[in-house]
């Protein structure tokens, strides 16, 4: 392996390694342990991945234990501001809801923006390439 498909020792394997592991397997009829080797993942890996796609046809991760998202409690709060005034920025949003209840960090907004598929990346005015030229100046 290189060092760009060289996977770190103790992170997870996306879900498209796992499903050609068990297609070696379940498919191509090579051993566990073989294809542990030619993968370069655990064979206890492989043996979860075959037993997680028989058991439940498929090979996603289950979901993480985490913090409890801290904006959700206020989504309505926050799709009613957007709702009314679409055009606000992030700042604006959080002076808003700031204004009604609890503060939200810039960074949970961003976050639950992005979640829902709310944030928009506003442009910067594009620059003139060529200004016109200054009266009594050269050019």
């Amino acid at each position: 392996m290189n060092e760009l498909t060289e996977r770190k020792r103790g992170r997870p394997a996306g879900e498209e390694l796992r499903r050609r592991v068990v297609a070696a397997v379940l498919e191509r009829g090579m051993s566990g342990n073989a294809a542990a080797r030619h993968f370069e993942v655990g064979e206890a890996s492989v043996r979860r991945w075959i037993v997680r796609y028989l058991e439940r046809g498929h090979l996603r991760d289950d979901p993480r234990p985490g913090r409890p998202s801290s904006t959700e409690p206020e989504r309505e709060r926050i799709f009613r501001l957007l709702e009314k005034r679409p055009d606000l920025s992030v700042g604006a949003l959080q002076r808003a809801l700031a204004a009604e209840g609890p503060v939200i960090s810039t960074a949970s907004l961003y976050r639950f923006l992005k979640r829902h598929s709310l944030w928009r990346h506003r442009r910067r005015a594009a620059r003139r390439r060529n200004p016109a030229p200054k009266a009594g100046g050269r050019g």
